[in-house]
């Protein structure tokens, strides 16, 4: 199953060459085999998948139509709802949360006859980059078992990336999709913001948050999202009339006559790993190759996001966890002697320490006295960035930057040093904060035998842009993890 694309195993599965059960008997094989090392899930539904398989073979035998997805097993990060399945956020505080509704990505995957196999790990309520900050278990690079899958969605990409699964979702507030992407050795998008629907998504920072697709190929990517993308009702941050690209058509022409730009000031960082540096020249010299025009740039303040985004981001995440007070929902304490006493035990008992430090940065910058001083100079660095990122993109089609500024570290490692740990995500934070779309890719392997990666980030509603260069070099790098 590995080497079909999914638009061709969806045909093989219509044609009755193969059966939808067979394909999610090879996966469920898979996790089966490979889960207790990795630890990639949080919930496997085997019997449902197996049933839902079954019924969509018999709707192929009576010649009924189905979906883009019929028999096409996908896995869901754990802080997207799903009805009737437990969605716990890998945190005590909604150990027990099983959602009323389905997310809007839920259905539209639904719709397709897709085939939710299982929830993935993640770092508690999305903040982290490591996918250590869980409640629940460490997810393990799949790569390499003595190292982070990254984070927050390490889950989803160790998933895919072990090949338990040929799709699944993850969500990107500051990088949650393309570093654990970059680390597995697979593809992973994050789109343009109001692009997905974010009903359903628990939120983490709700102007940063956005759903987006892992797949082990570009085609398979821009097919996924293709199905995810579009406006939703239940949504006021989707964009309305929009008209939806394919995401798959015209992938494969080149890119002969593209304009690619590079931030002299991401490759120039001192905290950038020499091979991955060394691995982005090479790649640069093969879009060259195929015929785009390669030029360094300068983007002077994309040096100076990482407080503003942790400003940013803490301070919704603050709010937006503010309703967990565990009366309305919610971890309970078992002893308490008052309100005050029951709503401060549980949510002390309830999160975990990475949770409990962004919600005590987020207080102290929304407050009385520092609002002025912290959030609304984040605010307007926030509308200066967006305002030079459109300026850059009157030049280029498409920015390329390193995925990550290092290898995928070892378990552990940056525990203690949550510096070093948010140092991990400059180069992803950017885009959020931009609303942009960036797609990330491997593009090379150390001498660990580690991926290296690499993102390409479009101009808004740009992603078709960033599939066909990924798809260029996709073809012409040829790695395999």
């Amino acid at each position: 199953m590995k080497n079909y694309r999914i638009k061709e195993l969806v045909e093989k599965i219509q044609s009755k060459e193969i059966t939808s059960e067979e394909v999610v008997k090879y996966y469920l094989k898979q996790i089966e085999e490979k889960e207790e090392t990795i630890g990639a899930f949080l919930l496997i539904q085997m019997e449902i998948a197996l049933k839902k398989a079954k019924e969509i073979d018999e709707k192929i035998k009576r010649g009924e139509k189905v979906g883009k997805l019929s028999g096409i097993p996908i896995a869901i990060k754990d802080n997207i709802c799903t009805k009737g399945v437990l969605t716990t956020c890998a945190s005590k505080m909604l150990e027990d949360f099983i959602p009323p509704y389905d997310a809007t990505v839920i259905k539209k995957l639904q719709d397709e006859d897709a085939i939710l196999i299982g929830k993935t790990n993640l770092d508690e309520f999305a903040m982290g980059s490591s996918t250590e900050n869980s409640a629940f278990k460490i997810t393990k690079n799949p790569i390499d078992n003595t190292r982070v899958p990254g984070g927050s969605s390490g889950g989803s990409a160790a998933a895919v990336g072990a090949d338990m699964v040929p799709l699944s979702l993850g969500s990107d507030t500051g990088g949650s999709i393309r570093q654990p992407a970059a680390f597995c050795g697979i593809v992973g998008m994050k789109p343009t913001y109001g692009l997905v629907s974010r009903f359903g998504l628990i939120a983490f920072a709700s102007s940063l948050d956005q759903i987006g697709p892992f797949s082990r190929s570009v085609e398979d990517n821009a097919y996924l999202l293709n199905i995810l993308a579009g406006e939703d009702d239940f949504d006021g941050t989707t964009v309305k009339g929009l008209d939806i690209k394919d995401y798959t058509k015209d992938i494969d022409k080149g890119i002969r006559g593209m304009k690619i730009g590079i931030p002299v000031e991401l490759i120039e960082e001192k905290c950038l790993d020499t091979q991955i540096r060394d691995a982005l020249y090479k790649d640069i010299e093969i879009l060259k190759e195929l015929g785009a025009e390669v030029e360094e740039f300068s983007l002077p303040i994309i040096k100076d996001s990482l407080a503003p985004y942790y400003i940013i981001s803490s301070a919704e995440a603050s709010s937006n966890l503010a309703r967990f007070d565990s009366i309305r929902y919610g971890y309970r304490t078992k002893e308490y002697s008052s309100v005050e006493d029951l709503v401060e035990k549980s949510r002390s008992e309830g999160f975990g320490k990475e949770v409990k430090r962004r919600i005590m940065l987020g207080t102290y910058v929304l407050s009385s006295s520092y609002y002025d001083a912290y959030y609304n100079k984040a605010k307007k660095f926030r509308d200066k960035l967006k305002n030079d990122f459109k300026e850059a993109f009157k030049k280029y089609d498409i920015i390329i930057s390193p995925a990550s500024p290092i290898l995928p570290f070892k378990i552990g490692e940056k525990c203690e040093d949550t510096t070093a740990m948010y140092l991990a995500d400059i180069y992803t934070i950017n885009i959020n904060l931009a609303t942009v779309p960036a797609l990330s890719m491997p593009g090379g392997i150390s001498k660990e035998v580690l991926p290296i990666a690499f993102q390409l980030i479009g101009d808004q509603f740009t992603e078709d842009k960033c599939s066909k260069v990924a798809y260029a070099l996709e073809k012409k790098l040829s790695l395999k993890f």
